[in-house]
């Protein structure tokens, strides 16, 4: 006599569960509702975005989150005079841009660490650069174009951005995850955490790329209304490429991706500021 089953069938050895699939599906569409419902518009880079943050979440986590990051680098560096200049290239850069029409209250800290070539930004405006890449720098203009870069960052909301996405990734992932389950065969878990990586690496990986290069584009602009030359910022490249020697990057090419097309990507920005040639008298 015929059994109808209703949810589960067998097929190639393993077994097929409707109510399975049904589950992922539901978590699937959670997720993806969730995402394009966090929508806002960034009136600096004149974007529709997803974040999973409010401005004023973003603010709380920059400040929770910065002493220890501080730490994590030797510290705050005891040098006035180092920090007091640190302090008047982000406030003329903050001053005369349009980063300093939004309301993020940034800050721009010098970190001790003599070691880590790095610069970073949390999110809220919390700016950090190392004295070991500060050292490195030859001139004001690629100081500022370090830190316009950085505070793109912020304006850009990568942050906000960036976890709305890594929750995307995880119902995602936990979709696949219930969906390739099968309790009667001990290597469907494998297979799961296969899929879950996949769509993971896929959600995650353009963006961190894209991330980078709008914030070399947004750090071309907020410096050049500063009064900078934004070639510095191509001076900075090199000088940080040097830094790494022929075996070693830097520790700012691990946290900020250096695709083939970067310096290209900072020379069509600065085309498309000053589209008939950058002028006299701005400070290299």
């Amino acid at each position: 006599m015929f059994r109808r089953s209703g949810r589960t069938s067998s097929s190639g050895g393993g077994r097929f569960s409707w109510g399975r699939i049904l589950i992922a599906l539901v978590i699937a569409g959670i997720s993806l509702i969730t995402y394009f419902a966090s929508s806002e518009f960034n009136p600096i880079t004149g974007e529709t975005q997803q974040v999973a943050l409010s401005p004023n979440q973003e603010i709380a986590m920059g400040l929770q989150a910065a002493p220890e990051m501080a730490q994590m680098h030797g510290g705050l560096l005891q040098n006035q005079d180092a920090q007091d200049y640190l302090d008047e290239v982000c406030a003329r850069i903050l001053n005369n841009s349009e980063a300093g029409q939004t309301d993020w209250p940034f800050e721009c800290h010098l970190l001790a660490d003599p070691e880590t070539i790095n610069a970073f930004a949390l999110p809220g405006g919390q700016v950090f650069i190392t004295d070991a890449l500060f050292e490195r720098l030859q001139t004001e203009g690629q100081l500022a174009g370090v830190m316009a870069h950085e505070i793109g960052h912020v304006v850009a909301r990568h942050a906000a951005e960036q976890l709305a996405e890594q929750q995307l990734a995880q119902g995602l992932s936990g979709a696949a995850v219930v969906a390739a389950y099968d309790p009667n065969n001990p290597n469907s878990g494998l297979t799961a955490a296969q899929l879950s990586a996949l769509v993971s690496g896929l959600v995650n990986l353009k963006y961190g790329r894209d991330d980078e290069l709008q914030s070399d584009r947004l750090g071309v602009q907020f410096m050049s209304e500063a009064g900078y030359d934004p070639r510095s910022m191509i001076d900075l490249m090199k000088i940080l490429a040097e830094a790494g020697g022929p075996n070693r990057q830097p520790e700012f090419f691990s946290t900020h991706p250096n695709p083939e097309n970067r310096i290209q990507n900072i020379q069509e920005a600065i085309n498309a500021e000053y589209p008939n040639g950058v002028p006299q008298g701005l400070e290299p």
